[in-house]
């Protein structure tokens, strides 16, 4: 299947919904109040998504590998912001597992794109080499 848009990403998609999770959790009580963690927890959120997004017109698999990867990072960041989240009551302990889980279903969903796409780059180079080879061989 050849993905058309970067909309069709699954990791994109789970990106988004974290980053509508993130935002709602920050937009309330005392949590609002601290701007600088509520928008840094913001910002990795939607960083993750923007990052896939931005890896997709990438015009090379190596460029476009190097986006995932971060996006897969900014997973980890929000998870480690929740804790003091946490930490500070901002946030209960259910509320904490609900988003902090999500988060890493996201970065195991991104994980297996970044492995689908090594496959991808590895059968390409495997074809072009193969496809190289014949060409040199009627050639001769």
């Amino acid at each position: 299947m050849k993905i058309e848009r970067f909309e069709e990403i699954e990791a994109w998609q789970l990106a988004r919904a974290l980053t509508n999770k993130a935002y709602a959790l920050t937009s309330k009580g005392r949590f609002a109040r601290d701007y600088g963690l509520s928008r840094q927890i913001q910002n990795a959120a939607s960083s993750i998504m923007h990052n896939i997004a931005e890896g997709f017109d990438s015009d090379t698999s190596a460029e476009f590998l190097r986006f995932p990867r971060y996006a897969k990072r900014s997973c980890s960041e929000v998870q480690s912001e929740l804790y003091f989240a946490l930490d500070q009551k901002y946030i209960s302990e259910t509320e904490f597992e609900d988003i902090y889980n999500y988060a890493g279903r996201t970065r195991a969903t991104i994980r297996g794109f970044i492995k689908y796409l090594l496959e991808f780059a590895k059968k390409s180079q495997q074809v072009q080499r193969e496809t190289g080879n014949r060409k040199r061989e009627t050639e001769k």
